[in-house]
Formats: C-alpha cells, sequence, structure tokens
C-alpha cells in the first residue's frame, strides 16, 4: 500500500525512507515511526549510515519488521553515501530502467519500493504496484490475472499513456480503498462497475 507520507516532487531520499518503513504496515504506524526517526536522526544518507543500528530499530519498532527494516535503510544509506556521493541524483538521472536497476540492487529495496522514489520524486514514467493497484487491475481486466509484479506493471504501462501513470496509479488505489475492497467489495455502487468484467462475482484477486 502506498504510504500517505509520500507526496509528489519530496526529496527522494525521504521517499525511499518512507516507503521501506511502510512495508507491510498501516499508514498511521508508517507516520509514527518516521517522525520518530526524523526527530533524532536527520533524514539524510550520511546521518542514517553513521547512526547506531540499535537507535534506528528501536524509533522504527512501532512500524513492525523494524530489524529488517533498519537494516535496509543503513544499507541503502550506505550505498547512497559511498557510491553516488550521498545523493540519490546520480541514480535518479539514468534512464528509467536503469535507474530500477541499480536501486533494486540495494538489499531489501524491491520493485514496489523503487517505482515509488521514481514516479513521485523523480517523474519517470513507472507505475507502482501496491495490493490495491494489483487487485483492482486484475478485476479491470487491464493486466493478467495470475501475473506477478512486472506482468501487472508492464500491462498497465502499455495500456496507458506515460503522462498518465501517476494519475493511473492513485486512482487504482483510489477505487481499491473505497469500492474495489478485498473483501466484499461494493460493485452495486462502484463508478466503473460497466466497464468491469469482474462486476459482482466477487472474486479473490
Amino acid at each position: 500500500m502506498l504510504p500517505k507520507l509520500v507526496k509528489v516532487g519530496e526529496d527522494p531520499f525521504e521517499t525511499l525512507i518512507i516507503t521501506i518503513i511502510s512495508q507491510n504496515t498501516a499508514d498511521t504506524n508508517t507516520e509514527r515511526a518516521f517522525k520518530n526517526l526524523s526527530k533524532k536522526i536527520q533524514i539524510t544518507p550520511r546521518a542514517l549510515a553513521n547512526a547506531k543500528t540499535r537507535a534506528i530499530e528501536e524509533y522504527l519498532h512501532i512500524a513492525g519488521l523494524y530489524k529488517s527494516k533498519a537494516q535496509t535503510i543503513q544499507n541503502s544509506s550506505k550505498i547512497i553515501l559511498e557510491k553516488f556521493g550521498g545523493t540519490l541524483t546520480p541514480i535518479l538521472s539514468l534512464s528509467t530502467e536503469e535507474a530500477r536497476r541499480t536501486l533494486m540492487e540495494m538489499q531489501g529495496v524491491g520493485p514496489k519500493t523503487t517505482d515509488v522514489v521514481l514516479l513521485f520524486s523523480a517523474n519517470k514514467p513507472t507505475v507502482p504496484v501496491d495490493t490495491h493497484v494489483n487487485r483492482v487491475s486484475k478485476r479491470l481486466g487491464l493486466a493478467p490475472e495470475n501475473g506477478g509484479y512486472e506482468d501487472v506493471r508492464v500491462s498497465l504501462q502499455q495500456f496507458f499513456e506515460s503522462r498518465d501513470f501517476l494519475s493511473v496509479h492513485l486512482l487504482l488505489i483510489a477505487l481499491g480503498r473505497k469500492f474495489c475492497k478485498a473483501r466484499q467489495p461494493l460493485c452495486d455502487s462502484c463508478p466503473v462497475n460497466v466497464y468491469c468484467p469482474s462486476n459482482g462475482l466477487g472474486d479473490k484477486v
């Protein structure tokens, strides 16, 4: 799920950290954990790379999986500091696919986290696939029913214009949160039910 703290045009490193924290975590706990961390440690590659791991774990505790998240944050910070001069700018200046590969080479940074950073903070043409995007796009027939992350992402990017990727991402999330719920989808009141091949079927995607 896309954390509500992530905003268009925000600092890419901050977006990276927020999205890492948000993995398998509710928005409220993501926000509390990020506030805990940012009050104690400056959100920069240098500060986080040099911080004590136990301190990062303590500040992230409420977000769950705090040990692995702390490790991912610290490892990523060290790589960005040592290989890229303490900034994501060299990575974000690459082509979309090269930037994706470079970010995903960092242990613990997966495709969704990468795509959120690229779309929201660098305006790169990619569509992050969270649980809502995955479910809704499959129910609408916009992606293969049994497709994995890349299958869904590529299908959506082939279906829509690149200038619309951000809107597509946000609208699919909004539709999933309000109408196309995982259980008991509100098909009767869904604004796109006349176009949906899954309308009223209550499938388990």
